[in-house]
């Protein structure tokens, strides 16, 4: 009977335990912001264009990077409006990114060692700083087909991919 009490004592003790929260904070290392916003001309009834010379203006991001090498700039002109009138007919967009400015004269091999496909180009951030890329875009509706009046927005899709 004395085991039996002794066996039964130590298991209805109650077990004693505690979470611990462990905290921390991570601050970004790459940051992207909108440097230029663009802006659509429409040179002929059936294009729109960020070309200059159409009355366009380019749109212009900067990726600041604290880190070098731990980042990859991912950047994707326009392929639809997300917003515009109704269209009955389809759409051919083109568009191109570039390295607009740098921070740091390392930064200068980014356009020569970029990776595009499809509507999307890849840049590794391998140095610390600021990099301003730009991204051209057109769109052309039908085959000679006017575009129908009203506003028309389209999105450029920048990334920071952590490497």
């Amino acid at each position: 009977m004395k085991y039996l009490t002794l066996v039964l004592s130590c298991v209805a003790l109650p077990t004693l335990a505690n979470n611990v929260n462990i905290n921390g904070t991570v601050q970004a290392r790459c940051v992207i912001t909108t440097d230029t916003v663009g802006v659509y001309g429409n040179p002929t009834a059936d294009k729109l264009t960020t070309a200059s010379a159409s009355a366009g203006v380019v749109p212009v991001v900067r990726y600041d990077v604290a880190l070098a090498n731990y980042y990859t700039a991912k950047i994707t002109h326009p392929t639809s409006f997300s917003s515009s009138p109704s269209l009955s007919d389809t759409v051919t967009w083109t568009g191109t990114t570039s390295v607009h400015n740098t921070s740091d004269a390392g930064m200068s091999g980014y356009d020569a060692a970029k990776v595009t496909y499809g509507s999307t180009t890849e840049f590794a951030l391998t140095v610390a700083g600021s990099t301003w890329f730009k991204t051209e875009s057109e769109a052309v509706y039908g085959v000679s087909k006017p575009f129908p009046g009203g506003t028309y927005t389209a999105l450029v899709v920048a990334e920071c991919i952590a490497d």
